[in-house]
């Protein structure tokens, strides 16, 4: 027998919803069927469910549950303002569904009459107190009706109003009141014990008050022995990016990219400020659900993105000063190749306060750096970063010259320099506009390190945009400043070579401070005031005020996980960071278009031209 998992997909099947994300496959029974115990039953029954790793696994996943309001559908709205707190909660359930016909035990009750007497009990026990109905999402939907009709919403009695999220109207509730809903397991999860008048797998166990007892379940289990029952050991989950099974946690990181794609999207963009060649993958990552509207001139985007409801985007460093929509940037794990030769980002930063690169105003990274980690925050970036070092991923991913025998001879010539990388960076960038303190070229850089470091061994790696022509920053002597110019040289064997680096604002820092080299920053790059890195320009005092102070766990976890957004290559669709570095570690990441591997390849003849498709 197969059913839905408990985690099942954004909306519910019968509303145009995607495939579920795991499957109940029970060769004893069904989980909703108390007649005689499912494979379920029998697992939460004669388990032990006390080893460790399982429990702690459990209560992570709890936590991280109620953090993202995760739950079996997700159309529900996280910023909605739940009702006032201090109601009873009655959960109400679509009409025939087969928890109701077996666990709702409708032939010694119909379950009409079971639906009331729940109803009628909570009034009853709960004397003066608020009674809020909670429709199902498919009722909410109007693709199945419920058992609770309008017309009871009188005196005490009101439905719930919105799309709440179920672990925001948990945390309001005094009582929770349900028949075999999933979501009274939920009500167990977030600390509850609910009533219940069906018979539910999670009923029986010493964890709710059952209206009709099931004899043969004597057990008693603690929360987390239920959910690794339940959620860890019974499900089989599925990886449909990977096409593969997974764990809880994989499904959990998958619906989290889902639900912050679809939650950002899902009333439609207007988008400004985007070339041509931008606009296949804007539409990618932004019009799953309503396909983005691009409008040219950036004081019309506001007018039209209002009459129409939808949010506004624009490229950061294309909309004028006072835009106040959200900016959109290239993420820090961007694509194997260049942007500046066309090659579309399989990650984009997503800013509704500023943007990563401006240190003149607070930007949302600056916020998710300064804020606690999430549940499971730290070892997830910790194994991320550990996954980066592993497979050398960089931003871009380029690999070229082996200067790996040039280094080796000049530290031999030289033993015990301190081997410093000089970065380059396109001097006209916005982040050198906005962030970069005195030394604004990279002329100017280079000599900073040498003042600072005469017995230093220098490497100077041009920025590759610069290199191939198509951005300005070039320094025609760089080889009389430093001792070696790594000339198309990937950023990964780079930082493999040296103690430290020294640059304005190059978000090769950032990948320096993950492979554990220090950090000399001359501007305000988005990674420096933390206490970091060694700060020698205008970093904002904002950063320095923040207590405790962010380690480079929180840094990671803000910059790669929580800032950016991620779409796959392969399938098209959001998701987690961790699938982002194994498709640019493996190589799967897609081809340009024809029409622009054209354009790349023509920037080198017009490269005075490139503002006219950047």
């Amino acid at each position: 027998r197969v059913e839905d998992a408990w985690i099942r997909s954004i909306r519910p099947g019968r509303a145009g919803g995607e495939p579920p994300m795991g499957l109940l496959l029970d060769r004893s029974g069904m989980h909703y069927d108390p007649s005689h115990p499912s494979d379920l039953e029998t697992l939460l029954a004669t388990d032990p469910l006390d080893q460790g790793h399982d429990i702690a696994r459990a209560r992570l996943c709890i936590d991280r549950l109620r953090a993202l309001q995760l739950s079996k559908y997700n159309t529900h709205d996280p910023d909605l303002a739940p009702p006032a707190p201090g109601y009873v909660l009655v959960i109400d359930q679509v009409r025939g569904d087969a928890s109701l016909t077996h666990g709702g035990r409708e032939g010694p009750l119909p379950a009409d009459r079971l639906f009331r007497e729940m109803l009628f009990t909570a009034l009853e026990e709960h004397p003066g107190a608020r009674i809020l109905i909670r429709s199902h999402p498919e009722t909410l939907g109007g693709q199945r009706p419920g058992y609770f009709t309008a017309d009871l919403a009188r005196d005490r009695i009101a439905f719930v109003d919105g799309p709440h999220a179920p672990w925001a109207l948990l945390e309001g509730a005094i009582a929770v009141y349900t028949v075999s809903s999933q979501m009274g397991f939920e009500a167990i999860l977030a600390g509850h014990r609910p009533r219940v008048f069906g018979l539910p797998f999670y009923a029986g166990w010493g964890l709710s008050d059952d209206h009709e007892p099931l004899p043969r379940r004597r057990r008693t289990l603690t929360r987390a022995q239920l959910f690794a029952g339940a959620m860890l050991r019974y499900p089989l989950w599925y990886d449909p990016l990977r096409d593969r099974l997974c764990a809880c946690e994989e499904v959990i990181d998958q619906m989290e990219a889902r639900l912050r794609a679809f939650r950002q999207d899902r009333g439609g963009h207007v988008a400004t400020g985007m070339r041509a060649w931008k606009r296949g993958p804007m539409q990618g990552f932004f019009g799953r659900d309503k396909a983005v509207r691009f409008v040219s001139d950036p004081n019309r985007a506001p007018a039209t993105a209002q009459a129409g409801g939808r949010t506004l985007l624009g490229w950061a460093s294309a909309v004028p000063d006072g835009f106040t929509g959200l900016r959109v940037e290239d993420g820090f794990l961007r694509s194997r190749g260049l942007g500046a030769a066309l090659v579309p980002p399989l990650s984009l930063c997503v800013d509704d306060l500023g943007i990563y690169y401006d240190p003149t105003r607070e930007s949302r990274l600056e916020r998710l750096i300064a804020a606690p980690l999430p549940p499971g925050g730290a070892d997830r970036a910790r194994h991320l970063r550990e996954t980066i070092l592993q497979t050398g991923v960089t931003k871009y991913n380029l690999t070229g010259g082996d200067a790996g025998a040039a280094v080796a001879a000049l530290r031999a010539a030289r033993p015990g320099a301190p081997v410093i990388l000089v970065p380059g960076q396109v001097e006209d960038d916005a982040s050198i506009r906005l962030g970069a303190g005195a030394v604004r070229t990279n002329r100017a850089l280079l000599e900073a390190a040498r003042a600072a470091h005469p017995e230093a061994i220098l490497l100077f790696k041009p920025h590759p945009d610069v290199e191939a022509g198509l951005r300005i920053g070039a320094v025609p002597d760089a080889a009389t400043l430093a001792d070696l110019v790594l000339d198309g040289v990937g950023a990964d064997a780079a930082l493999s070579w040296v103690d430290r680096v020294w640059t304005m604002t190059s978000g090769l820092g950032f990948e320096a401070l993950m492979r554990g080299l220090p950090v000399t920053c001359l501007g305000a790059p988005f990674y420096a005031g933390w206490g970091l890195t060694d700060d020698r320009g205008p970093v904002p005092e904002r950063r320095r005020a923040v207590l405790p102070r962010p380690d480079l766990d929180r840094l990671v976890h803000a910059a790669l996980i929580a800032y950016p957004r991620y779409r796959d290559p392969v399938t098209g669709v959001p998701c987690p960071p961790e699938l982002a570095v194994a498709r640019l570690a493996s190589g799967a990441t897609g081809r340009a278009p024809v029409r622009l591997r054209l354009l790349a390849k023509l920037q080198g003849v017009f490269a005075g031209y490139a503002h006219l498709w950047r």
